[in-house]
């Protein structure tokens, strides 16, 4: 990283049409064969600006976007963003009830969503403060009479001109984005246009040493709606002038025939998607090495699913961790830096870090000793919507604590143990969830596996692994303990053995810890 570099004080938008000037008829956007370059995609955002201006919504305005990957999301997001509303990104899979939450909690005004869900929002429209839906029809105009508009009535509305919006990237919010709420009630978390550049901005100051300027096809399987999704594909593709090959869901035939046919040099998953890519009994004759470098975040990549998955396509996994607070990215390794297997790398350019002991959390833990980790950056939030006791807890000094155990090297590659609310305690002894996992990772008949601990009258607490086994595999729970034993401590070694034909997971992949616990 050179010195001179900064992080330039643009908004999201003002990022686009940066990459329109420099990319203008290049693809921008892939979708089962539909191609738009970036001057569709910017005139078809204008145009979508414009008739939300026509529609009364103005700046500040927090407006709901439930939609899985599309152009309509990428349009409708920088649409929101060029008259200064406010996106607040909704899994289209919850129910009715988590919808009303998030909507009443943020006050969201208008919900833009798939077709299919107005007659859901409709059942919640008196009793919170929506008076515009925009109904999204992917394959066909929409046509219930419920919506006050559709898609397409915007854009006609609109036009290739809006009322530009006076912003400040540093103060005014792009995003706020709701946490899993597996740790208590779901919170907003607040970021404004200057968070999000800054991470945009960093992730590629590490990585254009592997990826050419408008060359690279990003496929974009990850929600975008998830904050992993939106910067690592969505934003990062954008101001690298990429091509976006979105894809609404997670399907491994048709992500192994898209890779075949779209041939993308970019890829980000999660570990389940990596395991599942792995597991393909012909998974090498679909293309898997046009791809040159993958990305893994939202939980731990075992080390196991990593070298097979590197062996398998060629490609390099960059393994980063991030939070939702952070917009996400905090710990990566550059290019050019030599990667430690288990870590998930240095802090990004202009972040700080470090890990303070457990007990006070006063005092710098020594050198490859756990602790809380916390970071500084550009890119940490403004804080939590409408929460500012929880903000307060969260930010200190402009510290952002993150609830999760990680240590150093003295190399200052960090490490990741665990969340600070998944630690174990049996029998006094500390057990994170994450070392006993690697180990059943590498049993060969394991596909997944999460480790929890549950209630034990004598040892306050014990391990309990839940297990999926590859086709075709057997495993005794005897078996499995041996496996253990050469590699844990007696205490570490799982005492409790579930195997099941599933997991529980997120709409990204990420296995659900929390509900297996429950």
């Amino acid at each position: 990283m050179r010195e001179n570099e900064e992080i330039s004080n643009i908004t999201l938008y003002e990022m686009l049409e940066q990459s329109v000037s420099k990319w203008s008829k290049n693809e921008a956007i892939s979708y089962h064969g539909e191609i738009w370059t970036y001057t569709q995609l910017k005139n078809q955002v204008d145009s979508f600006a414009a008739g939300l201006q026509k529609a009364g919504i103005k700046k500040g305005e927090r407006i709901a976007l439930i939609l899985s990957n599309c152009p309509q999301y990428v349009v409708a997001y920088f649409g929101i963003l060029a008259i200064g509303g406010v996106v607040v990104q909704i899994n289209p899979m919850f129910t009715k009830r988590e919808i009303q939450y998030i909507v009443s909690d943020c006050a969201a005004e208008t919900i833009i969503a798939s077709d299919s869900l107005t007659p859901i929002i409709k059942t919640i429209q008196a009793e919170t403060t929506i008076k515009n839906i925009i109904s999204v029809s992917i394959k066909s105009s929409a046509s219930s009479d419920i919506v006050k508009h559709s898609y397409e009535s915007i854009i006609k509305a609109g036009s290739s001109l809006f009322e530009p919006v006076m912003l400040n990237p540093k103060e005014d919010l792009a995003v706020i984005q709701y946490t899993g709420g597996t740790t208590g009630r779901s919170k907003g978390v607040m970021l404004t246009h200057r968070n999000l550049v800054a991470n945009i901005e960093q992730h590629n100051m590490i990585l254009k040493e592997t990826m050419i300027p408008g060359v690279e096809k990003v496929l974009t399987v990850i929600p975008l709606f998830h904050v992993y999704g939106m910067t690592i594909c969505m934003n990062l593709g954008i101001l690298q002038g990429s091509c976006l090959i979105l894809l609404p869901k997670f399907h491994l035939e048709e992500v192994l025939n898209t890779i075949k046919w779209e041939k993308p040099t970019r890829f980000a998953g999660v570990p389940t998607m990596y395991t599942a890519l792995n597991n393909h009994p012909e998974a090498e004759k679909f293309g898997l090495n046009s791809i040159k470098l993958c990305h893994s975040g939202s939980s731990p990549l075992p080390g196991e699913v990593m070298d097979e998955f590197e062996r398998k396509t060629g490609a390099e996994i960059s393994e980063s961790y991030g939070l939702s607070e952070a917009a996400p990215g905090v710990l990566c390794t550059p290019s050019y830096i030599k990667r430690k297997n288990g870590s998930v790398g240095i802090p990004l350019p202009y972040t700080e870090a470090k890990i303070l002991d457990l007990a006070t959390g006063l005092y710098e833990a020594d050198i490859g000793v756990a602790g809380e980790l916390v970071i500084r950056g550009p890119q940490i939030m403004k804080g939590y919507w409408n929460m500012p006791k929880e903000t307060e807890a969260s930010l200190k000094d402009g510290w952002l604590y993150t609830g999760d155990i990680a240590k150093k090297d003295s190399d200052g590659f960090y490490y990741i143990v665990d969340r600070k609310k998944d630690l174990i305690i049996a029998s006094g002894y500390n057990v994170y969830p994450r070392e006993v996992e690697e180990v059943l990772y590498e049993h060969p008949s394991i596909l997944e596996a999460v480790v929890v601990g549950i209630k034990d009258d004598y040892r306050g607490e014990t391990v309990k692994a839940v297990i999926v086994l590859k086709e075709g595999k057997y495993l005794t729970k005897d078996e499995l303990t041996i496996h253990c034993q050469k590699y844990l401590s007696p205490y570490k070694v799982p005492k409790v053995v579930d195997i099941r034909e599933t997991l529980p997971k997120t709409s990204v992949g990420k296995i659900l810890r929390r509900t297996l616990k429950e």
